[in-house]
């Protein structure tokens, strides 16, 4: 679901390319990684520390974005040494070559408990064949038959393929931690939903906002359930975290997202992806008139086609809908002899 540009303000109207560095303040370097995907790129920033840098954010774990980082590091950052990475949140195009990081160039992790966690237990986490939970998990989605023969017969997607291994130890952020980076002190704000414990901060200095993908200026963050957490609520738990942020955004902001632009604008930003959720909910629930499934729900949600390649995203996202809509009692379900939910309006 995207949201528009209204009140928004774009202050470069190209993104970095290659190995090129756009200064967005002083000593605060934003960068680019390419993506295998069609989102096809993660934002990386680079702090200027004075002795080293403090990288945020580091892409998948490939030959061609170290490769990238090193000439990087040759260029842009002058040969100083990155002395620390700090990762905003636990998926593998923010936390990829964190441990590459530690181990080829000795810098500190520094992060939240719940992403590193979740990195590491990920990277040991490899089966030959889907767990038999996971499948039960995909058909209560109502995947469809083609779709799941595919996955289950698939070699599938194993985490550690993009991330480097990670080393016992990091350094914990939470939630009211102040944090000093590229002369400056950022307070720290979790949010939640899109990834558990997401860290964003906020420079107490100037104007600057590194989000991460917890607030990004032209798409919305992926909101999905997993089959590690069947019944959880990302729809609600981001709302959440929105609204609290929301009350500490001024329209002077310069936000640095994970993906897409930097911009300005962020108390609109905010109320643009709120109302572009709430709404989406609103159409679904009155498309549950009768019982479907998540699979059914897509036209609702994102009004366009669903190619093979974003069938997975959507889908699960469509349940974290469907399933924010049951868990606040706006919908009932129930079972279908397939193990597939049916979700319908409660009466």
């Amino acid at each position: 679901m995207d949201g528009g540009a209204g009140g928004l303000r774009y202050p470069w109207d190209k993104p970095p390319a290659g190995i090129e560095a756009i200064e967005v303040a002083e000593g605060v370097l934003w960068m680019r990684l390419p993506l295998p995907m069609k989102l096809d790129h993660v934002n990386v920033y680079a702090l200027d520390d004075g002795d080293g840098w403090t990288i945020v954010d580091t892409g998948f774990k490939s030959r061609e974005a170290r490769e990238l980082l090193t000439a990087m590091m040759a260029g842009p950052l002058a040969g100083k040494p990155v002395t620390r990475v700090v990762v905003t949140h636990h998926h593998p195009d923010h936390i990829g070559n964190a441990g590459w990081f530690q181990t080829e160039h000795g810098a500190e992790l520094v992060t939240t408990r719940t992403a590193w966690l979740m990195a590491r237990m990920l990277c040991l986490d490899v089966q030959e064949t889907p767990p038999a939970e996971t499948v039960a998990f995909w058909r209560s989605a109502g995947m469809t038959p083609e779709v799941l023969e595919k996955r289950i017969a698939g070699d599938g997607f194993h985490f550690r393929d993009v991330v480097s291994k990670m080393p016992p130890g990091f350094t914990r952020v939470k939630q009211g931690d102040v944090i000093r980076m590229g002369g400056r002190d950022w307070d720290v704000h979790i949010g939640n939903g899109h990834a558990p414990e997401h860290a964003t901060f906020w420079s107490r200095d100037d104007n600057l906002v590194i989000a991460g993908d917890q607030i990004l200026s032209s798409i919305s963050p992926n909101l999905s359930i997993y089959a590690n957490e069947p019944e959880a609520d990302p729809v609600g738990d981001w709302l959440e975290s929105c609204e609290r942020l929301a009350t500490l955004a001024l329209p002077g902001h310069m936000v640095l997202g994970g993906h897409k632009m930097v911009f300005t604008g962020l108390p609109v930003r905010l109320r643009q992806m709120i109302d572009n959720h709430r709404h989406g909910l609103d159409r679904l629930l009155e498309h549950l008139d009768e019982p479907k499934t998540a699979s059914d729900c897509f036209p609702p949600l994102f009004k366009r086609k669903i190619g093979e390649g974003e069938y997975g995203l959507a889908l699960f996202e469509a349940m974290a809908h469907a399933q924010h809509l049951y868990l606040t009692g706006q919908v009932v379900r129930e079972r279908r002899a397939d193990g597939a939910w049916l979700y319908v309006r409660a009466t």
